[in-house]
């Protein structure tokens, strides 16, 4: 089942950084950084700067779609006094190293991301026009949902008790 079109979109470059691993098992450990409003007029996977200890990429655009149903993520994203989109990258075993597979505004969505086990997920800090998008997204779409406690039936003590047994029909 696939999500339905978000009601409102926009697009943020994202920037990953390499650095040189302290490890005898991997050369470079990846990671996003940030995300920037727009698409800046490099092409994907860029060396923005660095040497060989660190560097920044450019990685690609990605678009970031916001959705009615997860307006109450996104006011608790926003809330959290850090606002962050995730990132979501998945190793290629080829160049370039990774590909953007997601990044969204909600923190949930981006938690699940993270139970394939491969994706490399990442916070990274909401840029201020994208800030700005979702805080009148919210404004606009959300419904506060009242929280109902269902009842729970009364047990019927009867229900799991062994019934009499059935009489044979002396007939048969």
């Amino acid at each position: 089942m696939s999500r339905p079109e978000p009601l409102a979109k926009t697009v943020v470059g994202v920037v990953v950084e390499r650095r040189k691993a302290k490890s005898q098992w991997v050369d470079h450990v990846w990671r996003p950084v940030a995300a920037l409003p727009g698409v800046p007029e490099a092409l994907p996977w860029t060396m923005l700067d660095g040497d060989d200890e660190a560097a920044r990429f450019y990685a690609g655009p990605a678009e970031v779609g916001l959705y009615r149903t997860d307006t109450a993520q996104y006011r608790d994203n926003l809330a959290s006094g850090n606002p962050g989109l995730w990132v979501v990258l998945r190793p290629t075993d080829a160049e370039p190293p990774y590909q953007i597979v997601a990044v969204t505004a909600d923190p949930s969505e981006g938690e699940a991301f993270t139970e394939s086990g491969t994706d490399l997920v990442e916070p990274v800090p909401m840029p201020e026009p994208v800030r700005t998008m979702v805080e009148a997204f919210i404004a606009e779409h959300h419904v506060e949902q009242a929280f109902y406690k269902r009842k729970q039936k009364r047990a019927d003590p009867e229900a799991l008790a062994r019934g009499r047994p059935v009489a044979k029909d002396d007939d048969a």
